[in-house]
């Protein structure tokens, strides 16, 4: 049986906003095996100043990404959408473990197969210094 995520491609500004919804859950879950579901066997991200190919890689990522974020809060917005592509912006909270809060900002841009895996991701992201009286997530 092939694997499907819903909604499918082409995207309409329903299914684009949907499939947005979706993935911001699925990461505020923090589960690694859970979020690399979204994404083809082959994915290829670009994360900062890391590549990453295949959902092995992506759990692999993923884990080592929250053992130092602690407490992650992520919020996703649609930009842009158009076939099977969608832009995101969005932003998150966490702190290290020297309890030192961080406010991520950042742009992805995400290509899906006909059956709405996640085969590219692209993020751009930077990081800002913020004191945990000034969280907003």
């Amino acid at each position: 049986m092939t694997e499907q995520k819903l909604p499918l491609p082409s995207f309409t500004l329903e299914t684009a906003i949907q499939k947005v919804q979706l993935a911001e859950d699925a990461w505020n879950s923090r589960d690694p095996q859970r979020i690399a579901l979204a994404y083809t066997i082959d994915t290829e991200w670009r994360n900062r100043d890391q590549f990453v190919n295949g959902r092995q890689e992506v759990i692999t990522f993923l884990t080592h990404k929250w053992e130092r974020e602690l407490n992650y809060k992520l919020k996703k917005e649609l930009w842009a959408f158009t076939g099977n592509r969608i832009a995101v912006r969005f932003e998150y909270e966490y702190h290290n473990h020297e309890g030192q809060w961080f406010r991520a900002y950042g742009n992805e841009n995400w290509e899906f197969d006909q059956n709405g895996l996640m085969q590219k991701r692209y993020a751009s992201i930077n990081d800002l210094k913020i004191a945990e009286a000034d969280r907003r997530l």
